[in-house]
């Protein structure tokens, strides 16, 4: 069974600020927000939500497509994805502009600031998805705006179940439109944060999404996740990571493994302390797309 990943491919500029924002931001002048933070290290990785997504699927074993768009810069990265083993099927590429970049500055402790620039990822929309022998599940991850409306429509109309997960992509949209979304998934994914702005917008509680879906997870950090099935909240325990070095694609390395147990029909439970388990290798290590993993010790 293969999942359709729908989402952005970026390059991510990554930088480490040895300070922490909230010394440097004044309050009461952010009216005259003027800031400048002294980044000594700096490196670019292969990044975008539909790309370190299907990087965890692959990793566990599953089978991802990315249907997401790449610039005229973007050669590396479709070389990258082919050497990983991951079908390129729905991956174009468009000569006139540049690959999304992300530039994503993290301070001491670990709260990010990113910039974003969406280049080719706002042709998202021109793939289609259609109904197809051997594709069975799908992923709404970040990406331009038409695309995640239209890709979520086409899901539906080939009987596809996908999950929801609009991350910084949420605030594009009402809370009518993220009605429709939430009307048209089989599962729903947020962070805390997400969650909140999810529940504002729309007026329904976490309790009432799941009521409205297969299950809500919602992902705390550190303190592990959330579960709500039919408005049930189960608490599933965090995993305690060995080092905790970048944030960076936590939450796509979960997602990656919450694909993966959907793939194998295990519980929303089982899936999320499998997630657990798989941010906690990935915030070991610098980038969203260079941590390994040993399936034994995984369990699988």
């Amino acid at each position: 069974m293969a999942t359709l990943i729908c989402g952005s491919l970026a390059f991510d500029t990554i930088m480490n600020f040895e300070g922490k924002f909230a010394e440097q931001i004044l309050p009461d002048q952010l009216h005259i927000l003027n800031v400048s933070f002294l980044v000594p290290t700096l490196r670019r990785d292969f990044g975008g939500c539909a790309g370190n997504i299907a990087y965890a699927l692959k990793l566990l074993g599953g089978s991802p497509l990315p249907v997401a768009t790449l610039g005229n810069d973007g050669a590396g990265y479709l070389q990258r994805l082919r050497d990983l083993g991951i079908a390129t099927d729905y991956v174009r590429q468009i000569e006139e502009t540049y690959t999304a970049q992300a530039l994503i500055m993290t301070d001491r402790d670990n709260n990010q600031i990113t910039a974003f620039h969406p280049g080719a990822m706002m042709q998202a929309h021109v793939t289609q998805i259609k109904a197809q022998p051997g594709i069975q599940l799908g992923i709404i991850s970040p990406d331009g705006r038409d695309a995640m409306v239209q890709h979520a429509e086409q899901f539906k109309a080939a009987d596809i179940p996908f999950v929801f997960d609009p991350g910084q992509g949420l605030p594009m949209f009402n809370g009518d439109e993220l009605a429709s979304f939430i009307e048209q998934a089989s599962w729903v994914t947020v962070n805390d944060y997400e969650g909140k702005m999810l529940s504002d917008r729309t007026g329904w509680s976490h309790a009432e999404i799941s009521k409205r879906v297969k299950g809500l997870i919602v992902t705390l950090g550190a303190e592990g996740s959330e579960v709500w099935v039919d408005g049930e909240k189960t608490l599933v325990a965090p995993v305690k990571a060995s080092a905790v070095i970048d944030p960076t694609g936590c939450g796509d390395a979960y997602r990656g493994a919450l694909l993966f147990g959907l793939e194998k029909g295990w519980t929303l439970a089982r899936c999320a302390a499998l997630g657990n388990q798989l941010g906690s290798l990935k915030i070991a290590q610098r980038g969203p797309q260079n941590y390994t993993v040993d399936l034994k010790a995984l369990g699988l």
